[in-house]
Protein backbone atom coordinates (compact mmCIF):
# COMPACT_ATOMS: atom_id res chain seq x y z
CA UNK A 1 0.00 0.00 0.00
CA UNK A 2 1.28 3.45 -0.85
CA UNK A 3 2.76 5.57 1.93
CA UNK A 4 1.51 8.72 0.23
CA UNK A 5 -1.10 10.29 2.54
CA UNK A 6 -3.00 11.44 -0.55
CA UNK A 7 -3.06 7.96 -2.07
CA UNK A 8 -6.37 7.12 -3.81
CA UNK A 9 -6.22 3.65 -2.26
CA UNK A 10 -8.76 4.65 0.42
CA UNK A 11 -10.53 7.83 -0.72
CA UNK A 12 -13.04 9.46 1.65
CA UNK A 13 -16.54 8.05 1.45
CA UNK A 14 -18.67 9.99 -1.01
CA UNK A 15 -21.31 9.17 -3.64
CA UNK A 16 -18.60 9.79 -6.26
CA UNK A 17 -15.95 7.44 -4.86
CA UNK A 18 -17.95 4.62 -3.25
CA UNK A 19 -17.80 1.51 -5.43
CA UNK A 20 -20.37 -1.27 -5.59
CA UNK A 21 -18.72 -4.69 -5.72
CA UNK A 22 -21.18 -7.03 -7.41
CA UNK A 23 -20.60 -9.61 -10.14
CA UNK A 24 -20.77 -7.84 -13.53
CA UNK A 25 -23.10 -9.69 -15.87
CA UNK A 26 -20.39 -9.73 -18.54
CA UNK A 27 -18.16 -11.62 -16.07
CA UNK A 28 -20.80 -14.21 -15.19
CA UNK A 29 -19.22 -17.02 -17.20
CA UNK A 30 -15.81 -16.44 -15.64
CA UNK A 31 -17.34 -16.25 -12.14
CA UNK A 32 -19.43 -19.34 -12.83
CA UNK A 33 -16.32 -21.31 -13.76
CA UNK A 34 -14.27 -20.07 -10.79
CA UNK A 35 -17.00 -20.42 -8.14
CA UNK A 36 -18.73 -23.43 -9.77
CA UNK A 37 -22.00 -21.49 -10.03
CA UNK A 38 -24.93 -23.58 -11.20
CA UNK A 39 -28.01 -21.68 -9.92
CA UNK A 40 -29.35 -18.13 -9.77
CA UNK A 41 -31.71 -16.99 -7.00
CA UNK A 42 -34.00 -14.29 -8.37
CA UNK A 43 -34.80 -12.54 -5.09
CA UNK A 44 -37.32 -9.97 -3.85
CA UNK A 45 -38.63 -8.53 -0.57
CA UNK A 46 -42.37 -7.95 -0.11
CA UNK A 47 -44.31 -5.41 1.94
CA UNK A 48 -44.01 -7.38 5.21
CA UNK A 49 -40.25 -7.85 4.77
CA UNK A 50 -40.53 -11.50 3.77
CA UNK A 51 -37.68 -12.40 1.43
CA UNK A 52 -38.63 -14.65 -1.46
CA UNK A 53 -36.72 -16.15 -4.36
CA UNK A 54 -37.00 -18.57 -7.24
CA UNK A 55 -34.04 -20.73 -8.18
CA UNK A 56 -33.18 -20.72 -11.88
CA UNK A 57 -30.52 -23.10 -13.26
CA UNK A 58 -27.65 -21.12 -14.74
CA UNK A 59 -28.34 -22.30 -18.30
CA UNK A 60 -31.99 -21.23 -18.00
CA UNK A 61 -30.92 -17.86 -16.64
CA UNK A 62 -28.55 -17.37 -19.56
CA UNK A 63 -31.47 -18.09 -21.87
CA UNK A 64 -33.45 -15.35 -20.07
CA UNK A 65 -30.65 -12.89 -20.80
CA UNK A 66 -31.41 -13.15 -24.49
CA UNK A 67 -34.71 -11.33 -23.85
CA UNK A 68 -34.99 -7.54 -23.89
CA UNK A 69 -36.66 -7.85 -20.47
CA UNK A 70 -35.01 -10.84 -18.76
CA UNK A 71 -37.30 -11.87 -15.93
CA UNK A 72 -39.95 -14.21 -14.54
CA UNK A 73 -43.70 -13.77 -14.17
CA UNK A 74 -45.21 -13.53 -10.68
CA UNK A 75 -48.81 -13.01 -9.58
CA UNK A 76 -49.70 -9.42 -8.72
CA UNK A 77 -50.84 -10.75 -5.35
CA UNK A 78 -47.16 -11.19 -4.42
CA UNK A 79 -47.37 -7.99 -2.37
CA UNK A 80 -50.67 -8.98 -0.73
CA UNK A 81 -49.77 -12.37 0.70
CA UNK A 82 -49.18 -12.83 4.42
CA UNK A 83 -48.23 -16.49 4.73
CA UNK A 84 -51.11 -17.87 2.63
CA UNK A 85 -53.69 -15.16 3.29
CA UNK A 86 -54.36 -12.36 0.79
CA UNK A 87 -54.94 -8.84 2.09
CA UNK A 88 -57.79 -6.63 1.01
CA UNK A 89 -57.19 -5.12 -2.41
CA UNK A 90 -55.19 -8.09 -3.70
CA UNK A 91 -56.61 -10.97 -5.72
CA UNK A 92 -55.92 -13.78 -8.19
CA UNK A 93 -56.05 -11.66 -11.34
CA UNK A 94 -52.96 -10.27 -13.09
CA UNK A 95 -49.22 -10.91 -13.35
CA UNK A 96 -46.10 -8.82 -13.05
CA UNK A 97 -42.87 -9.38 -14.90
CA UNK A 98 -40.05 -9.42 -12.38
CA UNK A 99 -37.11 -8.15 -14.44
CA UNK A 100 -33.64 -8.99 -13.19
CA UNK A 101 -31.41 -6.04 -12.25
CA UNK A 102 -28.20 -7.19 -13.89
CA UNK A 103 -26.09 -4.88 -11.72
CA UNK A 104 -27.12 -6.53 -8.44
CA UNK A 105 -25.66 -10.07 -8.62
CA UNK A 106 -23.84 -11.37 -5.54
CA UNK A 107 -22.28 -14.67 -4.58
CA UNK A 108 -24.25 -16.65 -1.97
CA UNK A 109 -21.41 -17.85 0.22
CA UNK A 110 -23.90 -19.71 2.42
CA UNK A 111 -25.21 -21.72 -0.58
CA UNK A 112 -22.29 -23.04 -2.64
CA UNK A 113 -22.95 -22.77 -6.37
CA UNK A 114 -25.64 -20.11 -6.00
CA UNK A 115 -25.73 -16.39 -6.77
CA UNK A 116 -28.51 -13.96 -5.86
CA UNK A 117 -29.90 -11.18 -8.03
CA UNK A 118 -32.54 -8.55 -7.29
CA UNK A 119 -35.00 -7.07 -9.78
CA UNK A 120 -37.82 -4.70 -10.68
CA UNK A 121 -41.53 -5.51 -10.66
CA UNK A 122 -42.89 -4.23 -13.97
CA UNK A 123 -46.14 -4.51 -15.91
CA UNK A 124 -46.07 -7.62 -18.06
CA UNK A 125 -48.24 -5.89 -20.66
CA UNK A 126 -48.97 -2.17 -21.11
CA UNK A 127 -51.14 -0.69 -18.34
CA UNK A 128 -53.14 2.56 -18.60
CA UNK A 129 -51.16 5.58 -17.44
CA UNK A 130 -47.86 3.71 -17.01
CA UNK A 131 -44.79 3.38 -19.19
CA UNK A 132 -43.94 -0.22 -20.03
CA UNK A 133 -40.53 -1.15 -18.65
CA UNK A 134 -40.72 1.01 -15.52
CA UNK A 135 -41.33 -0.17 -11.97
CA UNK A 136 -44.94 -0.57 -10.84
CA UNK A 137 -46.15 1.66 -7.97
CA UNK A 138 -46.39 -1.28 -5.55
CA UNK A 139 -42.71 -2.24 -5.98
CA UNK A 140 -40.70 -1.07 -2.90
CA UNK A 141 -37.39 -1.26 -4.74
CA UNK A 142 -38.67 0.84 -7.64
CA UNK A 143 -40.19 3.35 -5.20
CA UNK A 144 -36.86 3.83 -3.43
CA UNK A 145 -35.07 4.21 -6.76
CA UNK A 146 -37.60 6.84 -7.90
CA UNK A 147 -37.16 8.89 -4.72
CA UNK A 148 -33.36 8.79 -4.99
CA UNK A 149 -33.56 9.89 -8.63
CA UNK A 150 -35.87 12.76 -7.68
CA UNK A 151 -33.41 13.92 -5.03
CA UNK A 152 -30.70 14.16 -7.68
CA UNK A 153 -32.66 16.91 -9.41
CA UNK A 154 -32.33 18.86 -6.14
CA UNK A 155 -28.56 18.30 -6.12
CA UNK A 156 -28.73 15.78 -3.28
CA UNK A 157 -27.18 12.32 -3.10
CA UNK A 158 -26.95 9.90 -0.20
CA UNK A 159 -24.84 7.17 1.33
CA UNK A 160 -26.33 4.60 3.69
CA UNK A 161 -24.78 2.06 6.04
CA UNK A 162 -26.38 -0.38 8.47
CA UNK A 163 -25.77 -2.01 11.82
CA UNK A 164 -27.39 -5.46 11.94
CA UNK A 165 -28.04 -6.63 15.50
CA UNK A 166 -29.24 -10.18 16.09
CA UNK A 167 -29.27 -12.87 18.75
CA UNK A 168 -27.93 -16.37 18.17
CA UNK A 169 -30.14 -19.01 19.80
CA UNK A 170 -29.25 -22.64 20.30
CA UNK A 171 -32.84 -23.39 21.30
CA UNK A 172 -36.17 -21.69 20.65
CA UNK A 173 -38.20 -23.89 23.01
CA UNK A 174 -37.16 -23.00 25.60
CA UNK A 175 -35.45 -19.84 24.40
CA UNK A 176 -31.72 -20.21 25.09
CA UNK A 177 -28.95 -18.01 23.73
CA UNK A 178 -25.61 -19.45 22.69
CA UNK A 179 -23.89 -17.73 25.61
CA UNK A 180 -24.23 -15.02 28.25
CA UNK A 181 -21.78 -12.16 27.90
CA UNK A 182 -21.41 -8.43 28.16
CA UNK A 183 -21.15 -5.65 25.58
CA UNK A 184 -17.99 -6.00 23.44
CA UNK A 185 -16.87 -8.81 25.72
CA UNK A 186 -14.00 -11.06 24.71
CA UNK A 187 -15.95 -13.94 26.28
CA UNK A 188 -18.52 -13.64 23.47
CA UNK A 189 -16.06 -14.90 20.83
CA UNK A 190 -13.85 -17.52 22.49
CA UNK A 191 -11.70 -19.59 20.16
CA UNK A 192 -12.96 -23.05 19.35
CA UNK A 193 -16.64 -22.40 20.08
CA UNK A 194 -19.46 -22.92 17.62
CA UNK A 195 -20.71 -19.34 17.94
CA UNK A 196 -17.29 -17.94 17.05
CA UNK A 197 -17.19 -20.24 14.03
CA UNK A 198 -20.61 -18.95 12.95
CA UNK A 199 -19.70 -15.26 13.31
CA UNK A 200 -16.40 -15.72 11.47
CA UNK A 201 -18.14 -17.61 8.66
CA UNK A 202 -20.70 -14.79 8.36
CA UNK A 203 -17.87 -12.25 8.18
CA UNK A 204 -15.99 -14.17 5.49
CA UNK A 205 -19.19 -14.71 3.55
CA UNK A 206 -20.02 -11.02 3.43
CA UNK A 207 -16.51 -10.11 2.30
CA UNK A 208 -16.57 -12.81 -0.40
CA UNK A 209 -19.92 -11.50 -1.67
CA UNK A 210 -18.46 -8.01 -2.16
CA UNK A 211 -20.04 -6.33 0.87
CA UNK A 212 -17.72 -4.08 2.88
CA UNK A 213 -17.55 -5.44 6.41
CA UNK A 214 -16.44 -2.64 8.70
CA UNK A 215 -16.50 -4.57 11.97
CA UNK A 216 -18.34 -7.10 14.09
CA UNK A 217 -18.61 -7.45 17.85
CA UNK A 218 -20.80 -8.73 20.63
CA UNK A 219 -23.67 -6.65 21.95
CA UNK A 220 -25.11 -6.44 25.43
CA UNK A 221 -27.89 -9.06 25.44
CA UNK A 222 -27.15 -12.79 25.82
CA UNK A 223 -26.03 -14.24 22.50
CA UNK A 224 -26.31 -10.85 20.78
CA UNK A 225 -23.94 -9.73 18.02
CA UNK A 226 -23.67 -6.82 15.63
CA UNK A 227 -22.47 -6.75 12.02
CA UNK A 228 -21.57 -3.30 10.65
CA UNK A 229 -21.45 -2.88 6.87
CA UNK A 230 -20.04 0.05 4.91
CA UNK A 231 -21.82 2.91 3.15
CA UNK A 232 -23.37 2.53 -0.30
CA UNK A 233 -25.91 4.48 -2.36
CA UNK A 234 -29.41 3.84 -0.95
CA UNK A 235 -30.67 1.20 -3.39
CA UNK A 236 -27.43 -0.76 -3.30
CA UNK A 237 -27.29 -0.43 0.50
CA UNK A 238 -30.77 -1.95 0.79
CA UNK A 239 -29.77 -4.80 -1.53
CA UNK A 240 -26.64 -5.40 0.54
CA UNK A 241 -28.66 -5.48 3.77
CA UNK A 242 -31.02 -8.10 2.35
CA UNK A 243 -27.97 -10.19 1.42
CA UNK A 244 -26.41 -9.58 4.85
CA UNK A 245 -29.54 -10.80 6.65
CA UNK A 246 -29.77 -13.85 4.41
CA UNK A 247 -26.13 -14.63 5.12
CA UNK A 248 -26.60 -14.29 8.88
CA UNK A 249 -29.75 -16.43 8.99
CA UNK A 250 -28.46 -19.15 6.67
CA UNK A 251 -25.03 -19.54 8.23
CA UNK A 252 -26.63 -19.79 11.67
CA UNK A 253 -29.11 -22.39 10.37
CA UNK A 254 -26.30 -24.39 8.80
CA UNK A 255 -24.72 -24.79 12.26
CA UNK A 256 -27.97 -25.65 14.01
CA UNK A 257 -28.57 -22.17 15.48
CA UNK A 258 -31.31 -19.66 14.90
CA UNK A 259 -30.45 -16.01 14.28
CA UNK A 260 -33.33 -13.79 15.32
CA UNK A 261 -33.74 -10.08 14.58
CA UNK A 262 -36.66 -9.87 17.03
CA UNK A 263 -36.79 -6.32 18.45
CA UNK A 264 -36.95 -7.23 22.15
CA UNK A 265 -36.31 -10.83 23.11
CA UNK A 266 -35.19 -10.17 26.69
CA UNK A 267 -37.27 -7.89 28.87
CA UNK A 268 -34.37 -7.40 31.25
CA UNK A 269 -31.80 -6.65 28.56
CA UNK A 270 -31.19 -4.81 25.31
CA UNK A 271 -33.26 -5.18 22.19
CA UNK A 272 -31.99 -5.65 18.64
CA UNK A 273 -32.04 -2.77 16.18
CA UNK A 274 -31.01 -2.04 12.60
CA UNK A 275 -29.50 1.41 13.14
CA UNK A 276 -29.46 3.19 9.79
CA UNK A 277 -26.69 5.67 8.99
CA UNK A 278 -27.47 8.25 6.31
CA UNK A 279 -25.26 11.01 4.95
CA UNK A 280 -26.49 13.64 2.48
CA UNK A 281 -24.14 15.22 -0.07
CA UNK A 282 -24.43 17.91 -2.74
CA UNK A 283 -23.84 16.28 -6.11
CA UNK A 284 -22.22 19.36 -7.62
CA UNK A 285 -20.94 21.91 -5.12
CA UNK A 286 -19.70 24.12 -7.96
CA UNK A 287 -23.01 24.32 -9.82
CA UNK A 288 -25.82 23.80 -7.30
CA UNK A 289 -29.44 23.79 -8.37
CA UNK A 290 -31.60 26.86 -7.83
CA UNK A 291 -33.18 25.28 -4.77
CA UNK A 292 -29.78 24.35 -3.42
CA UNK A 293 -28.70 27.98 -3.80
CA UNK A 294 -31.59 28.89 -1.55
CA UNK A 295 -30.45 26.35 1.02
CA UNK A 296 -27.02 27.97 1.14
CA UNK A 297 -28.51 31.26 2.24
CA UNK A 298 -28.34 32.34 5.86
CA UNK A 299 -31.04 31.26 8.25
CA UNK A 300 -33.95 33.64 8.18
CA UNK A 301 -36.55 31.84 10.26
CA UNK A 302 -36.31 32.89 13.88
CA UNK A 303 -37.32 29.40 15.02
CA UNK A 304 -34.62 27.68 12.98
CA UNK A 305 -31.51 26.44 14.70
CA UNK A 306 -28.19 27.81 13.46
CA UNK A 307 -26.11 24.83 14.58
CA UNK A 308 -22.72 25.26 12.93
CA UNK A 309 -22.12 21.50 12.86
CA UNK A 310 -24.64 21.11 10.05
CA UNK A 311 -24.38 22.23 6.46
CA UNK A 312 -27.44 23.99 5.00
CA UNK A 313 -28.31 20.85 3.01
CA UNK A 314 -28.01 18.68 6.11
CA UNK A 315 -30.26 21.07 8.07
CA UNK A 316 -33.17 21.02 5.66
CA UNK A 317 -32.82 17.26 5.17
CA UNK A 318 -32.89 16.74 8.93
CA UNK A 319 -35.87 19.09 9.28
CA UNK A 320 -37.88 17.00 6.82
CA UNK A 321 -36.74 13.77 8.44
CA UNK A 322 -37.91 14.92 11.88
CA UNK A 323 -41.17 16.39 10.60
CA UNK A 324 -42.27 13.08 9.09
CA UNK A 325 -40.54 10.72 11.54
CA UNK A 326 -43.75 9.60 13.34
CA UNK A 327 -45.26 8.50 10.02
CA UNK A 328 -42.02 6.81 8.93
CA UNK A 329 -42.16 4.66 12.07
CA UNK A 330 -44.95 2.63 10.46
CA UNK A 331 -42.21 1.33 8.13
CA UNK A 332 -39.17 1.42 10.42
CA UNK A 333 -40.94 -0.19 13.41
CA UNK A 334 -43.47 -2.43 11.64
CA UNK A 335 -44.42 -4.82 14.46
CA UNK A 336 -46.13 -4.53 17.79
CA UNK A 337 -42.94 -5.96 19.25
CA UNK A 338 -40.98 -3.06 17.81
CA UNK A 339 -42.37 -0.63 20.37
CA UNK A 340 -41.12 -2.67 23.31
CA UNK A 341 -37.59 -1.60 22.34
CA UNK A 342 -38.29 2.11 21.89
CA UNK A 343 -38.30 3.16 25.54
CA UNK A 344 -36.77 6.06 27.41
CA UNK A 345 -33.67 5.40 29.47
CA UNK A 346 -32.32 2.32 27.67
CA UNK A 347 -30.24 3.98 24.94
CA UNK A 348 -32.60 2.94 22.15
CA UNK A 349 -33.57 6.41 20.93
CA UNK A 350 -36.27 7.33 23.41
CA UNK A 351 -39.85 8.44 22.81
CA UNK A 352 -39.45 12.09 21.79
CA UNK A 353 -39.02 13.45 18.25
CA UNK A 354 -35.54 14.93 18.66
CA UNK A 355 -31.97 14.90 17.44
CA UNK A 356 -28.68 15.36 19.24
CA UNK A 357 -24.98 15.31 18.62
CA UNK A 358 -23.80 11.85 19.74
CA UNK A 359 -26.99 11.54 21.81
CA UNK A 360 -28.03 7.87 21.94
CA UNK A 361 -31.27 8.79 23.69
CA UNK A 362 -32.54 10.62 20.60
CA UNK A 363 -34.11 8.81 17.63
CA UNK A 364 -31.80 10.78 15.30
CA UNK A 365 -28.17 10.96 16.39
CA UNK A 366 -25.83 13.35 14.62
CA UNK A 367 -22.51 11.55 14.22
CA UNK A 368 -19.68 14.04 13.78
CA UNK A 369 -16.15 13.07 12.66
CA UNK A 370 -13.13 13.19 14.93
CA UNK A 371 -11.31 16.51 14.77
CA UNK A 372 -8.00 16.34 12.84
CA UNK A 373 -4.73 17.10 14.59
CA UNK A 374 -3.94 19.63 11.85
CA UNK A 375 -6.95 21.98 11.66
CA UNK A 376 -5.88 23.35 8.30
CA UNK A 377 -6.64 19.95 6.72
CA UNK A 378 -10.32 20.51 7.45
CA UNK A 379 -10.52 23.86 5.67
CA UNK A 380 -13.16 23.79 2.93
CA UNK A 381 -13.41 20.01 3.26
CA UNK A 382 -16.79 18.38 2.51
CA UNK A 383 -18.92 17.54 5.52
CA UNK A 384 -18.22 14.15 7.05
CA UNK A 385 -21.32 14.20 9.23
CA UNK A 386 -23.97 11.54 9.04
CA UNK A 387 -27.23 10.80 10.82
CA UNK A 388 -27.88 7.59 12.73
CA UNK A 389 -31.59 6.74 12.73
CA UNK A 390 -32.13 4.59 15.80
CA UNK A 391 -35.86 3.91 15.44
CA UNK A 392 -35.35 1.07 12.95
CA UNK A 393 -35.27 -2.66 13.66
CA UNK A 394 -34.42 -5.79 11.70
CA UNK A 395 -38.03 -6.79 11.03
CA UNK A 396 -38.43 -3.83 8.65
CA UNK A 397 -37.96 -3.82 4.87
CA UNK A 398 -34.83 -1.82 3.99
CA UNK A 399 -36.49 -0.55 0.83
CA UNK A 400 -39.51 0.81 2.68
CA UNK A 401 -37.31 2.17 5.49
CA UNK A 402 -35.07 4.13 3.12
CA UNK A 403 -37.94 5.22 0.87
CA UNK A 404 -39.73 6.72 3.88
CA UNK A 405 -36.65 8.27 5.55
CA UNK A 406 -35.07 9.68 2.39
CA UNK A 407 -38.52 10.66 1.12
CA UNK A 408 -39.06 12.61 4.34
CA UNK A 409 -35.72 14.35 3.95
CA UNK A 410 -36.51 15.09 0.31
CA UNK A 411 -39.71 16.84 1.40
CA UNK A 412 -37.56 19.01 3.68
CA UNK A 413 -35.20 19.83 0.81
CA UNK A 414 -38.04 20.62 -1.59
CA UNK A 415 -39.87 22.93 0.80
CA UNK A 416 -36.78 24.34 2.56
CA UNK A 417 -38.27 23.23 5.88
CA UNK A 418 -36.81 25.16 8.83
CA UNK A 419 -35.15 23.05 11.50
CA UNK A 420 -37.16 23.89 14.60
CA UNK A 421 -35.69 21.24 16.90
CA UNK A 422 -32.31 22.20 18.33
CA UNK A 423 -29.43 19.97 19.33
CA UNK A 424 -30.67 17.94 22.30
CA UNK A 425 -27.67 17.77 24.63
CA UNK A 426 -29.68 16.03 27.38
CA UNK A 427 -32.00 13.04 27.02
CA UNK A 428 -35.41 14.55 26.32
CA UNK A 429 -37.11 12.33 28.89
CA UNK A 430 -34.94 13.88 31.62
CA UNK A 431 -35.90 17.45 30.67
CA UNK A 432 -38.76 19.42 32.09
CA UNK A 433 -41.51 20.50 29.73
CA UNK A 434 -40.10 24.03 29.72
CA UNK A 435 -36.61 22.73 28.86
CA UNK A 436 -38.00 20.68 25.99
CA UNK A 437 -39.98 23.65 24.69
CA UNK A 438 -36.80 25.74 24.73
CA UNK A 439 -35.11 23.37 22.26
CA UNK A 440 -38.22 22.78 20.14
CA UNK A 441 -38.86 19.21 21.33
CA UNK A 442 -42.63 19.05 21.68
CA UNK A 443 -43.78 15.89 19.91
CA UNK A 444 -43.76 12.27 21.05
CA UNK A 445 -42.82 9.35 18.88
CA UNK A 446 -45.57 6.78 18.20
CA UNK A 447 -46.06 4.72 21.32
CA UNK A 448 -47.61 1.73 19.56
CA UNK A 449 -48.15 0.01 16.23
CA UNK A 450 -51.58 1.61 15.97
CA UNK A 451 -50.26 5.12 16.57
CA UNK A 452 -47.55 4.75 13.91
CA UNK A 453 -50.06 3.54 11.32
CA UNK A 454 -52.41 6.40 12.21
CA UNK A 455 -49.54 8.88 11.80
CA UNK A 456 -48.78 7.46 8.35
CA UNK A 457 -52.43 7.64 7.34
CA UNK A 458 -52.56 11.32 8.34
CA UNK A 459 -49.28 12.36 6.62
CA UNK A 460 -50.51 13.32 3.15
CA UNK A 461 -47.16 14.75 2.06
CA UNK A 462 -45.24 11.55 2.80
CA UNK A 463 -47.96 9.42 1.25
CA UNK A 464 -47.74 11.47 -1.94
CA UNK A 465 -43.99 10.81 -2.12
CA UNK A 466 -44.33 7.07 -1.50
CA UNK A 467 -47.32 6.56 -3.77
CA UNK A 468 -49.78 3.69 -3.99
CA UNK A 469 -47.76 1.21 -1.97
CA UNK A 470 -48.87 2.92 1.27
CA UNK A 471 -52.39 1.51 0.97
CA UNK A 472 -51.02 -1.94 0.18
CA UNK A 473 -48.62 -1.77 3.13
CA UNK A 474 -51.40 -0.80 5.55
CA UNK A 475 -53.62 -3.57 4.22
CA UNK A 476 -51.10 -6.40 4.55
CA UNK A 477 -50.06 -5.09 7.96
CA UNK A 478 -53.61 -5.52 9.20
CA UNK A 479 -53.71 -9.12 7.96
CA UNK A 480 -50.40 -10.01 9.59
CA UNK A 481 -51.64 -8.47 12.84
CA UNK A 482 -54.81 -10.59 12.76
CA UNK A 483 -52.82 -13.74 12.01
CA UNK A 484 -50.56 -13.05 14.98
CA UNK A 485 -53.54 -12.42 17.25
CA UNK A 486 -54.98 -15.78 16.17
CA UNK A 487 -51.62 -17.33 16.96
CA UNK A 488 -51.86 -15.84 20.45
CA UNK A 489 -55.20 -17.53 21.01
CA UNK A 490 -53.86 -20.89 19.84
CA UNK A 491 -50.82 -20.61 22.11
CA UNK A 492 -52.98 -19.55 25.03
CA UNK A 493 -55.22 -22.59 24.57
CA UNK A 494 -52.24 -24.92 24.34
CA UNK A 495 -50.56 -23.68 27.47
CA UNK A 496 -53.81 -23.48 29.41
CA UNK A 497 -54.56 -27.13 28.63
CA UNK A 498 -51.16 -28.15 29.91
CA UNK A 499 -51.51 -26.04 33.06
CA UNK A 500 -48.59 -23.72 32.44
CA UNK A 501 -48.14 -20.89 34.88
CA UNK A 502 -49.34 -17.38 34.08
CA UNK A 503 -45.78 -16.08 33.96
CA UNK A 504 -44.67 -18.76 31.51
CA UNK A 505 -47.73 -18.29 29.29
CA UNK A 506 -47.15 -14.55 29.20
CA UNK A 507 -43.45 -14.98 28.43
CA UNK A 508 -44.21 -17.39 25.58
CA UNK A 509 -46.75 -15.00 24.10
CA UNK A 510 -44.26 -12.18 24.17
CA UNK A 511 -41.32 -13.97 22.57
CA UNK A 512 -41.31 -13.28 18.82
CA UNK A 513 -39.47 -16.57 18.23
CA UNK A 514 -42.73 -18.42 18.80
CA UNK A 515 -44.53 -16.75 15.91
CA UNK A 516 -43.24 -16.14 12.43
CA UNK A 517 -44.14 -12.47 12.61
CA UNK A 518 -43.73 -11.70 16.30
CA UNK A 519 -46.64 -9.26 16.12
CA UNK A 520 -48.18 -10.22 19.46
CA UNK A 521 -46.25 -7.74 21.55
CA UNK A 522 -47.59 -4.36 22.55
CA UNK A 523 -47.46 -2.10 25.55
CA UNK A 524 -49.98 -0.14 27.61
CA UNK A 525 -50.38 3.59 27.13
CA UNK A 526 -48.28 4.44 30.16
CA UNK A 527 -45.17 3.15 28.37
CA UNK A 528 -42.36 5.62 27.92
CA UNK A 529 -43.13 8.29 30.50
CA UNK A 530 -40.24 10.34 31.76
CA UNK A 531 -40.09 8.58 35.11
CA UNK A 532 -41.25 5.13 33.97
CA UNK A 533 -39.05 2.22 34.89
CA UNK A 534 -38.90 0.19 31.70
CA UNK A 535 -38.55 -3.20 33.35
CA UNK A 536 -41.38 -2.56 35.83
CA UNK A 537 -43.72 -1.44 33.06
CA UNK A 538 -42.90 -4.43 30.89
CA UNK A 539 -43.34 -6.94 33.69
CA UNK A 540 -46.64 -5.32 34.62
CA UNK A 541 -47.71 -5.58 31.01
CA UNK A 542 -47.06 -9.34 31.07
CA UNK A 543 -49.69 -9.76 33.73
CA UNK A 544 -52.13 -7.51 31.88
CA UNK A 545 -51.67 -9.51 28.70
CA UNK A 546 -52.27 -12.78 30.55
CA UNK A 547 -55.51 -11.46 32.09
CA UNK A 548 -56.64 -10.14 28.72
CA UNK A 549 -56.50 -13.56 27.09
CA UNK A 550 -57.75 -15.65 30.06
CA UNK A 551 -61.46 -15.35 29.08
CA UNK A 552 -60.54 -16.47 25.57
CA UNK A 553 -58.79 -19.55 26.93
CA UNK A 554 -61.81 -20.47 29.05
CA UNK A 555 -64.13 -20.07 26.10
CA UNK A 556 -62.07 -22.20 23.75
CA UNK A 557 -60.70 -24.88 26.06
Amino acid sequence: MSSDPNSPEYPPYSPHTTKIRTIPIESLEVAASYHKIHSVRITWVDLVNATGFRVIPLKSFQRLLASSRPGITITQCVFGFVINQAASGFGPIGEYLYVADLTSMRLCSYAPGHVSIMGWFQDKVPAPGRVLGTGVPMCPRSTLNRIVDTAKSYNAAFLVGFESEFILLKSTNPIEAVNAHGWNSARALPSGTKETEVIEEIARGLINSGIELMMYHSEAAPGQYEIVTGPLPPLEAADALVHTRETIANVASKHGFRATFAPRLNLDNCGSAAHTHISVHPIDSEHPSELQNLSQSSTSDKNETSDNSLTPLERIFLAGLLKHLPASCAFTLPLRASYARMLDGIWSGGTWVAWGRDNREAPIRLCVPAAPLEPELATNAPSKNHFEVKCVDGTSSPYLVLASLIGSGLLGIQSQTPLVEQDCATPAALMTEAERDAVGVTRRMPMSWEEARAALGADEALKSVLGDLVDGFLSVGQVSHLIAELGCVVLCCFFFIFNCSAVLCSRMLMDPCYLDFGRDFTLPEERGGESADARRVLLRWQALRFRRWFPVWKGLC
